[in-house]
């Protein structure tokens, strides 16, 4: 009977404990869906975080009761150009200005290129021989020029013709910088390159950021009386190598190249100085040989070209080249997909001089297609081409738009290049005159 009573007591309390242990587990679970059932505020915080962190909603039915919060989509913003931005903020003068690059007298700043740079607005400056004097005072005219023209809203451009050879512009206390034929007859890219850098360190010892170099005409005509030595030679690959490799050192320098003369000037018989030359040669003519260097500078993506006072009749009988929309429309801007700067050879050389009022010839380049127009050595000729730009663009002879085109290319030159009027002259000159001894020893053991 103890046994019985013994087991029949267990049987009673083991179905209670079991009992205990379900009603346990039944509690616990019910605990935990209420923990993870979050309140309606809870609900919709996780709502808010889920749509701006995840974007995903979540699979429970409770969670899906709350629409997640949709992501604010914003505006895409459109991509700011700081040349347009500069442009969009000049007057129509300071746009006129910014096309003429005028020549100035003497080795001083005087009363009228104070007066051509703050009515006239000048974008930019060519010295010549008879305006350098030392080192120093040249250096000192350049900073004055740029120091008058810091009350316009876009800096100077001051510009040298330093080629080396005949053609150099630099006081005596710098070594010389020997001719083109005679670096071009090494055959070596990398002496002509180191040509580039030594000039660019030259002009910067005295202030300027362009230089008028290099020089891209093939010398075929030996009886050629303005070119010469100053080509690098006869062969178009030969001038294409050696004059490219001269752009890539003075662009490493920090100085802007121009190369020069759009469409050639190698096979002239008469300087563009003194009267108008005339070259009888087909498009395919000069595509053989004229053509090659400019257009390796054009994929090399020159900054600048300049553009000769030279007659292609069988390619535009009417105008020179500086002047025609055949030459500087059609293939230099069309074939050549040059978009870069386009400069005239100066205005007021006896090639155009002769045969044209500077006012028309200022219109006629315009139209063309030149972006910048060169005149030297007369304040009154800077005056007179931006009173026919003014007057052409308020007559509707030209269009503001085909200025802007202009001016946008020039204002894009100077922003690359980070030019400001605050930039000093620079260099050590009796290191760079070591580096060309040292240079030249180079060439003359070839």
């Amino acid at each position: 009977m103890h046994n019985y009573r013994y087991n029949s007591n267990n049987k009673r309390r083991i179905p209670l404990q079991v009992l205990c242990l379900l009603l346990g587990i039944v509690l616990l679970l019910s605990a935990c869906g209420q923990a993870q059932k979050p309140s309606s505020a809870t609900d919709s915080n996780t709502g808010s975080n889920a749509g701006s962190n995840s974007g995903q909603s979540s699979s429970s039915p409770e969670q899906n009761t709350v629409p997640p919060q949709e992501e604010v989509q914003e505006e895409p913003q459109e991509e700011v150009d700081p040349v347009q931005e500069q442009l969009s903020s000049l007057t129509l003068e300071e746009k006129i200005g910014q096309m003429i690059l005028a020549g100035v007298q003497g080795t001083t700043l005087d009363n009228q290129t104070k007066q051509m740079i703050t009515d006239q607005k000048v974008g930019g400056i060519i010295f010549y021989a008879n305006n350098v004097s030392t080192l120093e005072g040249t250096a000192k005219f350049v900073q004055s020029i740029k120091e008058v023209n810091q009350s316009n809203p876009v800096p100077i451009f001051m510009s040298v013709d330093q080629e080396g050879g005949k053609v150099s512009r630099m006081p005596d206390t710098m070594e010389s910088i020997p001719s083109s034929r005679k670096v071009g007859e090494t055959k070596d890219n990398a002496l002509a390159e180191t040509m580039g850098e030594l000039l660019a360190r030259q002009v910067q010892l005295a202030g300027f950021n362009v230089d008028f170099a290099p020089v891209l005409d093939v010398n075929s005509n030996p009886k050629n009386p303005v070119i010469g030595d100053r080509s690098f030679g006869s062969s178009a690959e030969l001038v294409s190598r050696m004059g490219i490799a001269e752009m890539k050192g003075l662009r490493s320098e920090g100085i802007i190249p121009v190369v020069k003369h759009f469409p050639g000037h190698g096979d002239t018989s008469v300087d563009s100085h003194l009267d108008l030359p005339v070259v009888n040669k087909t498009e395919k003519q000069l595509a053989k040989l004229e053509w090659i260097p400019f257009q390796a500078a054009v994929k090399e993506q020159v900054e600048a070209v300049m553009v000769a006072h030279i007659l292609f009749p069988k390619l535009d009988p009417d105008h020179p080249a500086s002047l025609s929309d055949v030459i500087i429309g059609e293939h230099l801007r069309g074939k050549f997909n040059y978009d870069g700067v386009v400069i005239t050879d100066d205005l007021s050389m006896g090639a155009i001089a002769k045969n044209y009022k500077l006012d028309e010839a200022a219109l006629a380049t315009v139209k063309a297609g030149s972006d910048i127009l060169l005149v030297a050595h007369s304040y009154e000729s800077a005056k007179t081409i931006f009173d026919t730009l003014i007057s052409a663009v308020k007559s509707g002879k030209i269009t503001e738009s085909r200025i802007d085109e202009s001016v946008y290319r020039i204002l894009a030159l100077k922003q690359q290049y980070k030019l400001s009027d605050d930039q000093k002259a620079s260099g050590d000159l009796k290191q760079l005159n070591a580096d060309i001894v040292d240079w030249r020893k180079q060439i003359d053991a070839r």
